[in-house]
Formats: C-alpha cells, sequence, structure tokens
C-alpha cells in the first residue's frame, strides 16, 4: 500500500502595505528679496560712510558735519525729547516689522497640496482654486451669479440664486462645492461658508 503524498506546508507572506499619505506641506517662504536688498544697502552704505569718516579723522582731519552734529544732539538732548521719542519709535516699528517678516512665510497666495512624494513640494494659486469653485458652482441649475472669496482655511461663497428653493439650490451647491474642495488636492482643505440668496430688485 503506497502512502498519501505528503505536503509541505507554506506560508504566504502577507501583501505589503499600502504605503502611508505623505504628510501636509507646510507653507511657502518668501525669499523676502526687497526687504532684505533694502537692509543689505542701508547697513553697507552706513558702515561705508563711518568707515570713511573714522579713517578721516584718524589721519588728522576733521569729522564730518553730520557726525558733528548728531553727537552735539546726543549730547545736549534729554531722554523725553520729542525727536528723541519719535527716532526711538520709528526704530522700534522698523525693528517689529523686520522680525515679522523673518518669522511669517509670507506668500499667502499659495495654497499647500497634498504632495505626491516627500520630496515634492506643490501648491495652487488662490485664485485658480476661486475660479474652480466658482465655474463648478455656475454648474448647479438655479444658480445665476457666484462670488467666491478664497482663503487659507475657509472658502467663502456667495451665491444668488433666480429661480427653484434656496434649500435645495443650497444644498446641490454645498454638495458640489465640497466635492470640488477635495479634489483640489490641498494639505489642509478649507472649510466652506456658504450663502444662497434671491438677487435683489431693481429700483
Amino acid at each position: 500500500m503506497s502512502e498519501p503524498p505528503t505536503t509541505t506546508p507554506t506560508l504566504e507572506k502577507p501583501p505589503p502595505a499600502a504605503p502611508s499619505a505623505p504628510h501636509g506641506s507646510r507653507r511657502f517662504w518668501s525669499p523676502r528679496r526687497v526687504p532684505a536688498a533694502v537692509v543689505a544697502v542701508l547697513l553697507v552704505a552706513g558702515a561705508g560712510l563711518l568707515l570713511y569718516d573714522v579713517a578721516a579723522v584718524r589721519a588728522h582731519r576733521p569729522a564730518m558735519r553730520w557726525r558733528r552734529a548728531l553727537a552735539r544732539q546726543l549730547a545736549e538732548r534729554q531722554l523725553d525729547d520729542t525727536w528723541v521719542l519719535a527716532g526711538a519709535g520709528v526704530a522700534v516699528a522698523l525693528g517689529l516689522w523686520l522680525i515679522v517678516l523673518a518669522v511669517t512665510p509670507g506668500r499667502r497666495g499659495l495654497l499647500p497640496m497634498r504632495p505626491p512624494h516627500p520630496d515634492v513640494r506643490a501648491a495652487l494659486l488662490r485664485e485658480s482654486a476661486a475660479l474652480l469653485l466658482r465655474d463648478r458652482a455656475l454648474d448647479v441649475s438655479g444658480v445665476r451669479s457666484v462670488r467666491v472669496r478664497m482663503r487659507r482655511t475657509k472658502a467663502d461663497v456667495r451665491a444668488v440664486s433666480h429661480f427653484r428653493d434656496l434649500d435645495d439650490v443650497r444644498a446641490d451647491l454645498a454638495l458640489t462645492l465640497n466635492d470640488a474642495l477635495r479634489g483640489l488636492g490641498l494639505a489642509r482643505p478649507p472649510t466652506l461658508a456658504l450663502r444662497v440668496a434671491r438677487p435683489g430688485r431693481k429700483g
């Protein structure tokens, strides 16, 4: 009697896990070329002028008139003088402005998108996103005109309907626009703020 063939059990490998979705892209930072260039030019000009004046004094020449006048004014004026307080206020305002430019990303017109790869960054213009939402809203039956204001965290849509029930138009618009917002592929999809009204009476 022959023995039945034995089969060796095999362990099947589990299917590979789907790659996790990349995290939301951070906002794009502006290079701040104009403020950096202005500050650099002012610093270089001031340092060059001061260095020239110091070298002139070292060469036994009189200091420039502006430096003598500045030294005299600083020695004579009190700390509570109007001009001293005004100059201090201007310096503080300029310093705060530079600090704000340094710690804020800028480029508010760009909406970061979900990157398809960690090494890829993409963004969508706010005007383009608003135009797409407007076109999608105008496709809804009963919508006469649409005004879209796209922000970083909220899409403000105001529509005018000239026929159909407003509740039906609002429901169709909410469904269409929420689907359009998801289709934009933004890293942080904005919330929808929708208003639907009848056209105003003429006269």
